[in-house]
């Protein structure tokens, strides 16, 4: 697994996620399985094998996590206003909080620093114009506004 670029607010909610299927979680599962294996025979307890599958699930997650973990670098978040240059025009100003790949939530405006705007803006300060090239061939030009680390 290569190196997972997180910021220390993602690296706290990991810890709290592992934390909580460790720590509650695991419990949870625990007694799900002892409560099927009351039902009787287990090669026909859709619940027990459910159980069992929910248990392999969160096993895995947790293994996943403590991978990010072992392996990741800490990025300081950067929020970048900008606005969108079309015909010459400042247009369509948006906001991106830049932060690592595992943290990226496009819907909260939360892009990766390896997307195509991502990695344009990271490195860029305020008054700067940058060209992004998209995955769709389009160049998108953004002046940068204002830059916050």
């Amino acid at each position: 697994m290569p190196e997972v670029q997180l910021t220390e607010a993602g690296r706290k909610d990991l810890e709290a996620r592992l934390d909580y299927l460790k720590s509650v979680r695991r419990a949870e599962i625990a007694e799900e399985i002892k409560t099927a294996r009351g039902f009787g025979d287990l090669s026909e307890n859709a619940e027990y094998d459910a159980a069992r599958k929910a248990q392999a699930e969160m096993e895995g997650e947790i293994a996943e996590i403590e991978a990010q973990l072992r392996l990741a670098k800490i990025i300081h978040e950067t929020t970048v206003t900008c606005a969108e240059i079309i015909d010459g025009k400042e247009q369509l100003c948006k906001t991106y909080t830049i932060v690592g790949t595992a943290e990226a939530d496009l819907s909260r405006g939360r892009i990766s620093d390896e997307s195509p705007i991502g990695s344009a803006l990271i490195k860029s300060s305020q008054g700067q114009i940058v060209d992004v090239k998209l995955p769709n061939g389009r160049v998108k030009r953004l002046k940068v506004l204002r830059v916050v680390k």
